[in-house]
């Protein structure tokens, strides 16, 4: 496994130390800082397939691929918001399920792809996106957090409700699905929105505290949109 350290507290980076001939991968645009004997090479990922497909949940079309050449390295990939920056061990049968903007970088063997949900409906309204991000196989995976990281370990059958957006990453083996707030005077006028996320265990959830879209939202009304004095 590759060393690392995570630094910077709140505006997080993560520092790591490959030995000769280890690779990681990342999306185009994610590496901070490096030493001279990090080689890149910017390829598909898999393939035309699976290029596209991140292509149409819109991220890169490409990954690029940093291999220690002649001895130790050291690269470095920073967070692209306030927040945390969680390594998730991958094992075979453990794969994680990312929002789609999570994924930082990863260990060159695991693999990046496409994760829809079971029913259309969870995507449309469960504000997680219809399109999420799986990353399986074996090995490290660096992921981004909005704002603070809470975990839960869930129980079999056990559940948690969150609301949109609030929902980062799960295993696999959670289960995710929509639950409409009951009461009308409380999704018209509770603020909280018509619908919460329900994950269901067993595995892990990691929740964040920050979601970007909440955060712009709430600025909107104090930034100027062209115009004025």
């Amino acid at each position: 496994m590759i060393k690392y350290e995570i630094e910077g507290g709140d505006l997080p980076v993560v520092i790591c130390y490959p030995e000769a001939g280890q690779a990681l991968c990342t999306e185009s645009g994610a590496m901070s800082w490096m030493s001279p004997n990090m080689q890149m090479d910017t390829n598909t990922g898999g393939g035309v397939k699976k290029a596209f497909g991140r292509l149409f949940s819109g991220e890169s079309i490409f990954l690029n691929e940093y291999t220690a050449l002649g001895g130790p390295g050291m690269i470095a990939f920073a967070s692209s918001f306030p927040g945390s920056i969680i390594p998730y061990e991958v094992t075979e049968g453990n794969a994680i399920i990312v929002q789609k903007s999570g994924f930082l970088a990863m260990e060159k063997g695991l693999d990046l792809s496409l994760y829809f949900q079971k029913r259309i409906g969870k995507g449309l309204f469960g504000g997680e996106g219809f399109i999420m991000q799986k990353i399986s196989g074996s090995g490290l995976v660096f992921i981004e957090i909005d704002g603070h990281c809470k975990e839960y370990d869930l129980l079999p059958g056990e559940s948690i409700l969150a609301d949109t957006g609030y929902l980062a990453a799960m295993s696999e083996s959670c289960t995710m699905d929509i639950q409409m707030v009951k009461g009308a005077k409380n999704m018209f006028f509770g603020g909280e929105g018509f619908f919460n996320t329900k994950i269901t265990g067993p595995g892990k959830v990691y929740l964040q505290s920050m979601p970007i879209l909440h955060t712009a939202q709430s600025l909107a009304p104090y930034l100027r949109t062209g115009g004025g004095e």
